[in-house]
Order: C-alpha cells, then structure tokens, then sequence
C-alpha cells in the first residue's frame, strides 16, 4: 500500500558536479562558481560542487580546487565534494570541503569499468577514506550506482544493494543516495527495491537520484516519495548526460521536481523562479544548449510567446 507523502522534502543539487562532467563545451571556473552561489541563493540546502577524481579521468573538473575555495558559502548550505580515494580525500580536506562524497557500483562489472576496482576493494578503500575523514570531522555521503539495473549485467539483485548500504552505515556514512545511473528503472522496480532495503535499513538513512533517460525519473521520483524517502538529488536544468546512452537525457531536472512538489503542496524552501532563471542562464547562455527540462522549456517558451504578443499589442 502506498504511503502517504511527506510535508518536506529535501533537494541536493548535483548539477556543478553531475550535470557538468558530462558536458562536452568547458565551462570557466568563473561561471561554475557563479552557478554554485546562485543555486545556495536560490535555496538549495545541499549543493554538490565538484569531484577530487583524478583530472585526467573527469577533464571537465579538473579546476576543482579552484572552484571548491572560491565559492563564497552561504551560511546554513552544505557543500559536497566527490572523493575517489585517500589523495582525493586529502585535496578535498585542503580545499575546505566538509561533507565528503564516496560512489561505488552495486554491480561488479559497472565497478570494475568505472572505478577499476571490485566492490570489496572499494569497500576496503572507503574504509579508509572514512576512517581519516571522520577523525577530521567531516560528514560522509555515498552513491551506489546501479541500483536499478546495470548497462552489463541487467537487473541487480536488491540483496547487493542491501549489502553495500550495510557497509557504508557501518563505516560511518551518515546518508547513502541510491543511484539509476542509467534510468533502467521503472516504478514497480523502485516500490519493490525500496520496501526491501527500508525493510532490512532505516529509510530515514537514505535518498534516491534518479536519472530520466527511459522518461521515467519524476514517476519513479513520486514512488520514492511514497516509500517514505524526503531527499533527492536533482540537476539543475537537467543538466548531465548518460555516457551509456549517447544523446539521452540524463539527471532528474531540479525545475521538473520543484513544480511537481509545489502541485502536490510539499515544502522545498527552494524559490522556483529562481532555478528557473538560473536554468535559462546556464543551459542558454553559458552553455549553448537546448535546455533539458521539460518544465523549464515549456515555461520559458510560453513566456517567451507572451512577451511577443504583448510587444505585438503595444506596437
């Protein structure tokens, strides 16, 4: 039976950091910066910056020490970083990050090719990462990727899922985000896999980023809302690509969530109008591109065609 929906809801923004990686035109330090300040401006409690993965592996962020200490960090926002391993770790830790972010796969084989590492070496790796992290004082946050499917193995069984998530609670991670990091899933999936994990772990413990390649992110979105998850990750605009599926639209746009919120009455804190516009900056003038989201490309245009007629009235 499905929940009932909770009151609030909480937003990490991954758009500087997953929407970014992916895009094929660089983006200046400058304006990544500009984007981050805007996001925590507009609302957005936990903004995802950047990523300490090795440069050569993720050109596009290679300037993630600059961007990590030029932000001017708005009271009250978390500010999270993805780290790899101990020497990311390090440089994320100089470069004032507070809440440190690990990923790993639920499938061995999406492991291997995007980490080269097993599970259980990943695992052993964050152990560290998380032992040094904690004595530092820092927070700790986890993908796991490939919840809902794998582009090499198919369907993932839950109990893998369930495993790794044990893991990284016991190592001292205070929130695990479970990843569709191709959109493989659907909503039947989502409501079964979530009352097996909140079965066996606490929900409160966990959030969910979906990805809208198959179309399906808002509606496996509402599932999660109704097994009781209150944070999810969305991107700014949509921004972010599929590497696995060339040309498909990647994250669940923060502007296509936040209307579905406000419709339903679920409190956000985040200013709508503003993502909008941040939406219009970043994807039109910043980036050159059609923007993504389906709510921001239908709002912009109508508005777009009321300014028109307006100057055709006055005329």
């Amino acid at each position: 039976m499905a929940r009932s929906l909770p009151g609030a809801v909480r937003i990490v923004e991954v758009g500087p950091r997953d929407g970014l990686q992916n895009e094929a035109k660089g983006v200046a330090t400058a304006d990544k910066i500009r984007l981050i300040e805007r996001l925590a401006a507009a609302g957005l409690p936990h903004v995802e910056m950047t990523s300490f993965v090795n440069p050569k592996w993720i050109p596009p962020l290679a300037d993630a020490f600059e961007v990590a200490t030029g932000v001017r960090k708005k009271p009250g926002v978390v500010y999270s970083a993805l780290v790899p391993n101990l020497k990311g770790y390090e440089r994320a830790r100089e470069a004032g990050i507070d809440t440190c972010v690990l990923f790993l796969s639920a499938s061995e084989t999406h492991s291997r090719k995007n980490i080269n590492k097993s599970v259980a070496e990943a695992l052993e790796a964050y152990r560290e990462v998380a032992a040094a992290a904690l004595a530092d004082g820092k927070a700790l946050r986890a993908y796991i990727s490939t919840v809902f499917g794998c582009p090499y193995e198919g369907e993932v069984p839950v109990a893998a899922t369930i495993d790794i998530a044990r893991a990284l609670l016991d190592m001292g991670v205070a929130e695990v985000s479970l990843g569709d990091t191709t959109g493989l899933g659907t909503p039947g999936q989502v409501e079964a896999y979530l009352s097996s994990i909140f079965a066996a772990l606490p929900r409160e413990r966990f959030a969910c980023h979906f990805h809208d390649t198959r179309g399906t992110a808002l509606v496996n979105a509402l599932v999660a809302l109704e097994q009781g998850v209150t944070t999810l990750d969305a991107s700014v605009g949509g921004l972010g690509g599929c590497p696995y599926a060339p040309g498909a639209t990647g994250n669940l746009a923060t502007d296509d969530l936040l209307y579905m919120l406000d419709a339903l009455g679920i409190e956000t804190g985040v200013d709508r109008e503003g993502v909008l516009e941040i939406t219009r900056w970043i994807c039109r003038d910043v980036l050159g591109i059609d923007i993504p989201s389906r709510y921001a490309k239908a709002e912009l245009a109508a508005r777009g065609r009321d300014a028109a007629k307006e100057s055709a009235a006055s005329a």
